[in-house]
């Protein structure tokens, strides 16, 4: 059984834009690196789901392109932000991801101590699960309850229209686990 998440409130970021202000209710950081092929992307960073940005920005280090699409809110109001995965399209992510042959996505989900790998790329999921697992996470590679494979989810825009995402639990996201997860996961990205 897949799980359904609620619909967002907004089914686009025109739509949210059109509704939100930047710089007071959510802000966009971009970080393009021409020699990387790879895209790091937080799209409910922020107080949206607490902790993917700072997991997406550790794994993109210095190395890798990353988008990160953050909520400013005060906490328990940034839901309204959330834009569903396959429908996330800020123009300058889906300009990022076209350029790109790989984009990670960085989700936060309910649950406890589970890291969860999705998305269209079977290669990188299973390399993404087996460093994970043994950095010594719980994973659930395959997810069938977060799938990412959705053509339209962002994590599968990137030049070769396959990617991955995470969706990991909020105690491993803003624990001392955040390190040791951004460390693995930039293991599983090498070439």
């Amino acid at each position: 059984m897949i799980a359904r998440r609620r619909p967002g409130k907004y089914s686009s970021y025109a739509e949210l834009a059109h509704h939100e202000v930047q710089g007071r209710d959510y802000r966009v950081g971009a970080s393009r690196r021409a020699h990387s092929p790879v895209l790091i992307v937080a799209p409910h960073g922020g107080m949206i789901e607490v902790g993917t940005s700072e997991i997406a920005d550790s794994v993109a280090g210095a190395e890798h392109s990353l988008f990160s699409f953050e909520g400013l809110k005060p906490y328990g109001a940034n839901r309204d932000l959330h834009i569903t995965s396959h429908q996330f399209d800020h123009p300058d992510c889906l300009a990022m991801a076209a350029r790109s042959e790989t984009v990670l996505t960085v989700h936060g989900c309910l649950g406890q101590s589970l890291i969860h790998v999705g998305g269209l790329d079977g290669d990188l999921a299973a390399r993404l699960a087996r460093h994970l697992r043994e950095a010594g996470f719980a994973v659930d590679a395959a997810s069938e309850k977060y799938p990412g494979r959705h053509p339209f989810n962002i994590c599968n825009r990137g030049s070769r229209e396959k990617g991955a995402q995470l969706e990991i639990t909020y105690d491993l996201r803003t624990g001392a686990s955040s390190t040791a997860i951004a460390r693995a996961v930039r293991r599983a990205i090498e070439p």
